[in-house]
């Protein structure tokens, strides 16, 4: 699978546009990373860049796009409604493909060191990547804006950097991170009295006790009262309901909304939800779309969508892909099948009280898919360790203890993996039990093969475990993985059952 990361850097600048076209051609340099989207904002003077790219090519980029940017924008002249701490204000970074939060966390704080050291700026962590519970929130970080955090910096202790001097040049700080993806979504009123912006953003933001996956503020731009949100979980908390949210609550003041803009990208899948919502549209699919259809046309997966080169790859005489990579795939598969049978009982009459649920499912079944497919890569490259591993030297008592240590620790890597396996189709069985409880009759069959999926993928991973830890020279800590393995086979046993009772309880099996 293609690695794909999203970044999503904020600069205090849009009055300048040769400011931002030097920061735009910083990052176009860097080989493998693809521009996306910009969006500029001279009453906020902010603009939000868009890139993706692989790992090593964004995190390149982004390093560039922040040390031009240092360059070029100085904060002790800087003015603008948004809050800003920094000429490169937030630089997140979001897994889209192949890439997991984790590895994105691991991004952040490379870059964050990097910057703090060759670059001299004061670097927060923040989201997924913070070093502390309350900096997870960029607004606790933000507080007091450039200004604030350059007078107590130097002598307050909860404001010092995770990387970088205690100390604020014009530059100011950067705030870098890692996050799911986002929306970022604005309200315009049909009144310049900013306070009711503020206080219809009180209204709906999770921290004030509004609408929870929602952050918002109140400003004044193009002389209109608007409301700034991010939505941070789109699936929990769509725009349709956000934005009624705020129209409610603008009624309280007698006032409309004249209009609403997307501030950067956002996923299709969003939009479909708004659409489906508010035209009360029923039995909808999205192969509905004449662009998605389109698309899987002319890509031929309406003729064949058999993985041939992993099947052609199995059976060919090498060791890899091996027993470990088809667990993983076979889990794959079977938490797929669970996010199909959310995802065909969303948008049905039917199944309205639980379409809440069932998008939550559908969202948690693609990250465990994601996983699981990474651990397809994993298993066959722990495996060639263990091969190369073998191949090293032992002509003398020193090369035989290095290779035996080696060997050992790519043994137990080998082990971890599968077992890795076998724990994420354990959670996947959870998600399948709901579907087959809860979902689409019609998918009763697919919500079973779901569950024998996963089963076989335990069984199979768990021989690789037993294989693998038998020759680990710690034996205590090889019975460990051995028995965590029978746990979750146990526990796999028995959903798997509640599953199928399920499916023959609705189905009305003779």
């Amino acid at each position: 699978m293609t690695k794909i990361v999203e970044c999503v850097p904020n600069f205090s600048e849009a009055r300048r546009p040769e400011v931002v076209a030097q920061i735009r051609s910083a990052i176009a340099a860097i080989e493998g990373v693809t521009f996306l989207d910009q969006h500029s904002d001279t009453d906020h003077n902010r603009t939000v860049l868009t890139f993706v790219g692989d790992p090593g090519a964004v995190e390149r980029a982004a390093f560039d796009a922040i040390k031009t940017a240092a360059q070029l924008i100085d904060l002790d002249h800087h003015t603008g409604e948004h809050p800003r701490i920094g000429a490169t204000d937030v630089m997140p970074f979001v897994p889209i493909s192949g890439v997991t939060l984790e590895e994105c966390v691991a991004m952040a704080k490379r870059l964050g060191e990097r910057v703090g050291k060759e670059l001299n700026i004061p670097v927060y962590l923040y989201e997924a990547a913070a070093t502390r519970p309350d900096r997870e929130n960029l607004e606790n970080i933000r507080r007091g804006q450039y200004e604030g955090l350059k007078a107590e910096i130097e002598s307050n202790p909860n404001r010092l950097p995770d990387y970088g001097p205690a100390k604020l040049g014009p530059a100011g700080a950067t705030v870098i991170g890692a996050r799911s993806f986002l929306i970022a979504f604005n309200v315009y009123l049909n009144t310049s009295e900013v306070e009711i912006a503020k206080k219809i953003a009180k209204a709906v933001r999770q921290s004030s006790g509004g609408l929870r996956y929602v952050k918002a503020a109140g400003f004044l731009v193009e002389g209109r009262a608007q409301v700034s949100m991010n939505l941070t979980n789109y699936h929990k908390t769509p725009i349709a309901r956000v934005v009624e949210t705020v129209r409610r609550e603008a009624a309280r003041y007698g006032c409309v909304i004249t209009k609403s803009e997307l501030v950067g990208l956002t996923p299709q899948e969003a939009l479909i939800d708004a659409a489906q919502w508010y035209l009360q549209l029923d039995m909808f699919e999205s192969h509905q779309v004449l662009e998605n259809k389109l698309r899987e046309a002319l890509s031929g997966q309406s003729k064949s969508i058999i993985p041939n080169a992993f099947l052609e790859a199995t059976a060919a005489g090498s060791a890899t892909p091996g027993g470990g990579a088809v667990a993983a795939l076979a889990g794959a598969l079977s938490v797929a099948l669970a996010g199909m049978v959310a995802r065909l009982s969303i948008g049905k009459k039917k199944y309205a009280g639980v379409e809440a649920q069932m998008k939550d499912v559908a969202a948690r079944a693609d990250v465990l898919r994601d996983k699981l497919t990474d651990s397809i890569d994993e298993d066959s490259a722990a495996f060639e360790e263990v091969m190369n591993a073998m191949k090293l030297p032992k002509e003398t008592p020193e090369a035989i203890a290095t290779r035996n240590a080696q060997m050992q620790l790519a043994t137990q890597h080998a082990t971890i993996v599968p077992l890795h396996t076998a724990r994420l189709c354990l959670e996947a069985l959870g998600l399948i039990h709901f579907v087959a409880a809860n979902g689409n009759l019609n998918a009763l069959s697919d919500a079973a093969s779901a569950a024998f999926m996963a089963r076989a993928a335990i069984d199979a991973a768990g021989m690789n475990v037993r294989i693998n830890a038998a020759t680990l020279e710690d034996k205590a800590q090889a019975q460990r993985y051995v028995e965590e393995w029978k746990n979750i086979q146990a526990q796999a046993m028995l959903r798997v059952d509640q599953v199928l009772v399920e499916v023959e309880k609705r189905a009305q099996l003779a």
